[in-house]
């Protein structure tokens, strides 16, 4: 069985999620449930666990104030959260797991299905999940990639572009790193875009700031700072022009 704690501060949101978990995770085994920060160090102190279902604001503080008292976190964590607009955009550049009150039931086993393939360490990705949360006013400047091997926590500014393969992306660096994430395009293009990203094509999505010319001829292509020529697609070049004129 998989042991897990529910750390929510409203009780009749953990009585709804432990009835959840009864019915959708009938391997998963709650062994424990607190109601803030101060219980819930107690609780996880004395108790080994696989999983904590966490709650982020709370009444004696946030979910972010009990990891930081912890020590280590040696279990993997899914994030419970209010329909925040902000916070959903934090966990998103984090690559971190988490549900929406009310818990979808098809989202809770999605979740859990990459809990179960994944045993990455992602104590960044809480840091910087954390970090986005409290720069609501500012620019973001890190995000986390999950490859096959590890986590990598890039800085944003040193991505070139990102190209699409299937339901994979594959990103490239100022430094000639490359990663390859299995999330599509279209998942950064919704992270990156409002970040001076630009899809100038089906399967690929540029870093304006890198863009050194845009060639007319042939169709219309874009050399990059790394020397590489990226198509755009004919649905695209008047967007693309328009953009250009206004960097």
């Amino acid at each position: 069985m998989i042991k897990a704690v529910i750390i929510d501060d409203i009780e009749q949101a953990r009585i709804t999620f432990r009835k959840d978990l009864e019915v959708y995770a009938p391997d998963i085994e709650v062994v424990g449930e607190a109601s803030g920060v101060v219980e819930g160090a107690k609780l996880l102190k004395h108790t080994k666990i696989d999983i904590l279902f966490l709650d982020i604001q709370m009444q004696d503080g946030s979910g972010f104030d009990l990891l930081d008292i912890l020590p280590e976190i040696p279990f993997k964590i899914i994030f419970i959260t209010a329909s925040d607009a902000h916070a959903i955009k934090a966990f998103r550049y984090a690559a971190i797991d988490y549900l929406l009150k009310p818990v979808d039931p098809d989202e809770l086993i999605e979740a859990l299905k990459k809990f179960r393939n994944h045993n990455h360490n992602e104590q960044d990705n809480y840091r910087l999940l954390n970090e986005s949360l409290k720069q609501s006013n500012k620019v973001q400047e890190r995000l986390a990639l999950h490859a096959q091997d590890k986590i990598h926590i890039v800085q944003i500014a040193d991505i070139i572009r990102c190209e699409s393969n299937v339901n994979y992306t594959e990103f490239f660096f100022t430094n000639s790193k490359r990663i390859v994430v299995s999330r599509t395009l279209k998942d950064f293009e919704d992270i990156l875009g409002e970040l001076g990203f630009f899809r100038v094509h089906q399967s690929h999505l540029v870093n304006t700031k890198m863009i050194q010319e845009f060639v007319k001829v042939e169709g219309g292509h874009l050399i990059m700072s790394d020397g590489k020529m990226i198509p755009v697609s004919t649905r695209k070049r008047a967007d693309v022009v328009k953009m250009l004129e206004q960097l």
